[in-house]
C-alpha cells in the first residue's frame, strides 16, 4: 500500500509539473522548429493594403550620428494595420528611443523581424506563438520619427547583422505581377522552367 501511494503522489507531482511546464517545453520546441526552417525568399508588405509596387528602397540611407538606415519605410496612414510578415514568436513588445513603440518577431531561419515607429500595439506580447498576417500594431511616428508622416519601420536580421528587406518584398511582387521570374529574387532562375 506504500508503495501505491508514494507511486500515486509521484502520479500526481508529474501531472502537476507537466501542466505548468508544457507551454515553456512547446515554446521551446517551435523555436527551435523554426530557427530549423529555411529562410523566407518572399514576404508579404507588411502593412494592410501597401502594394509591393509602392515600396521605396530607403535601405542604407544616411541617418543621423553617421548611422545607415537598417530597414526600409513603408508609409501609410496613421492607424493602418501592421502585419507580421511571417508566422513565430513575439519576442518582444516595447519601446526604444529610435524606433518608439516596436514589437520584435523572430521567423524562420531565426530571422529576426522588426516592427517601428507604431502607433500603439494590437493585442500581441512577448512570448506569443503567430501567424503570418497576424496584426501587430499600427502605423504611426513614434520615436526619432515624431512629427514625419505615418510609416512602419520594418527591419529584419539575421545572425550577420541587417538584411535589406526590399528584394524580399519585391519578388512577392514579381511573382504575383509578372509572368517572367526576375533575376534579383532568390531562388528563381532568369530564363525560362
Amino acid at each position: 500500500m506504500r508503495t501505491f501511494l508514494k507511486a500515486l503522489v509521484v502520479a500526481v507531482i508529474l501531472m502537476v509539473a507537466y501542466e505548468f511546464l508544457s507551454p515553456t517545453i512547446e515554446r521551446a520546441l517551435y523555436a527551435m522548429r523554426l530557427v530549423a526552417m529555411p529562410k523566407p525568399q518572399m514576404l508579404p508588405v507588411p502593412v494592410e493594403g501597401v502594394r509591393p509596387r509602392a515600396l521605396r528602397d530607403t535601405w542604407g540611407g544616411a541617418r543621423s550620428a553617421g548611422r545607415k538606415h537598417e530597414g526600409i519605410d513603408i508609409f501609410a496612414r496613421r492607424g493602418t494595420p501592421v502585419l507580421s510578415s511571417t508566422e513565430g514568436i513575439v519576442t518582444q513588445v516595447g519601446t526604444n528611443r529610435l524606433g518608439g513603440l516596436v514589437v520584435w518577431v523572430m521567423g524562420p531561419g531565426g530571422q529576426r523581424h522588426y516592427y517601428a515607429h507604431l502607433d500603439r500595439y494590437a493585442d500581441v506580447q512577448a512570448g506569443m506563438r503567430i501567424e503570418a498576417g497576424r496584426v501587430l500594431g499600427y502605423v504611426g511616428d513614434s520615436g526619432n520619427a515624431k512629427g514625419t508622416p505615418p510609416h512602419l519601420h520594418y527591419g529584419v536580421y539575421d545572425v550577420g547583422g541587417a538584411i535589406n528587406p526590399y528584394p524580399l518584398l519585391r519578388c512577392t511582387a514579381a511573382k504575383t505581377e509578372a509572368s517572367a521570374p526576375q533575376p534579383d529574387c532568390p531562388g528563381q532562375r532568369d530564363g525560362p522552367a
